[in-house]
């Protein structure tokens, strides 16, 4: 049990990231065909990870490449003093992302933040003539998503911790309605307010570093849209 009693779960592309990598790797070195895809996914005939598992095989990269187009993206400048914030107040955090665990290590390590669980897919090469291949192992029965995050958050909660996403995006959706706490950005506060989902808007890290410490006594429960009736510390 976290000695806060709270675990944090937290998405990385466009959260914890000021971009979105698989976009932005796309648009530099994905062959033609990764834009079908996308639409195929936006319009919920395939699910995110035959989407993605696809646009990786499109991908014309060397490793060089990768690393240096990497070097290039930057994290949310408030994410290292949430992290030692977070850990000062006894709430272990891990990294649950849609995105590729090879591209979020390189980035966090630049940041002296490698060392955090992560659940992601998995980035390696492939046989020729492809360069790259996608694997998901944190997927889940059932789940199209490459990392099943409501897998996730059952695991977190297996300690008897309660349980705080942090997201934006559409990949976060089915979790956050399985968490205790959302801390919501873009698109995900709108699924929290249609779905009536406990959240708190944040635009950033620096919002969401002051709000753990109400958090964790229970007064934040006021500002949550709609309030929760169950968040007493």
């Amino acid at each position: 049990m976290p000695v806060s009693g709270w675990t944090i779960l937290c998405d990385f592309d466009g959260t914890i990231s000021v971009e979105d990598v698989i976009d932005s790797l796309l648009d530099r070195f994905g062959r033609p065909g990764w834009e079908v895809l996308e639409q195929d996914w936006r319009a919920g005939r395939i699910g995110s990870r035959e989407c993605m598992a696809g646009q990786v095989a499109l991908l014309q990269m060397t490793r060089a490449e990768l690393d240096t187009h990497l070097a290039g993206l930057w994290i949310d400048h408030a994410f290292p003093g949430f992290v030692a914030k977070a850990r000062e107040l006894g709430m272990p955090i891990r990294v649950v992302s849609d995105g590729l665990d090879y591209a979020i290590h390189r980035i966090l390590a630049r940041y002296g933040l490698d060392d955090l669980p992560l659940a992601a897919n998995h980035l390696a090469p492939a046989e020729p003539p492809e360069q790259w291949q996608l694997t998901s192992p944190f997927q889940a029965d059932g789940c199209r998503s490459g990392t099943c995050k409501c897998a996730c958050v059952a695991r977190a909660r297996t300690s008897g911790a309660r349980t705080l996403l942090i997201g934006d995006g559409a990949s976060d959706f089915c979790a956050a309605d399985r968490v205790d706490f959302v801390f919501a950005k873009h698109r995900l506060i709108e699924h929290c307010r249609a779905s009536g989902i406990p959240y708190v808007p944040i635009t950033g890290f620096e919002d969401a570093l002051d709000l753990l410490p109400r958090l964790l006594d229970g007064s934040l429960a006021s500002d949550a849209v709609p309030a929760p009736a169950t968040l007493s510390p």
